[in-house]
């Protein structure tokens, strides 16, 4: 069974920084788009951000320059780096591919 794990989530002082990772039991190198998107209590899920096989990013406008996320296919992992955090960005952080989803690590800024 494919599963994803998701680490790296925590509690961080506003402007700290965070890096989550997304390890697939599988080979992503066949996965074409790999995704986090993350969930704020009482919102829906939203997407954060994706990475195409080729290496093609897209980000939600209140991450971009402060997010980025990449994939290392040989250790089946994507990874999100979070510079410059703010309390807007507490959620719960989701790894996701095609139909297969983690079950989030939790993300808390504080002021």
């Amino acid at each position: 069974q494919v599963q994803l794990v998701e680490s790296g989530g925590g509690l961080v002082q506003a402007g700290g920084s965070l890096r989550l990772s997304c390890a697939a039991s599988v080979s992503i190198f066949s996965f074409n788009v790999m995704g986090w998107y993350r969930q704020a209590p009482g919102k829906q899920r939203e997407l954060v951000a994706r990475i195409t096989s080729g290496g093609s990013t897209n980000y939600r406008d209140s991450v971009k320059g402060r997010f980025t996320i990449s994939r290392d296919n040989a250790k089946n992992t994507v990874y999100l780096q979070m510079n410059s955090l703010k309390p807007e960005d507490t959620a719960v952080y989701y790894c996701n591919t095609e139909l297969l989803w983690g079950r989030g690590t939790q993300v808390t800024v504080f002021s």
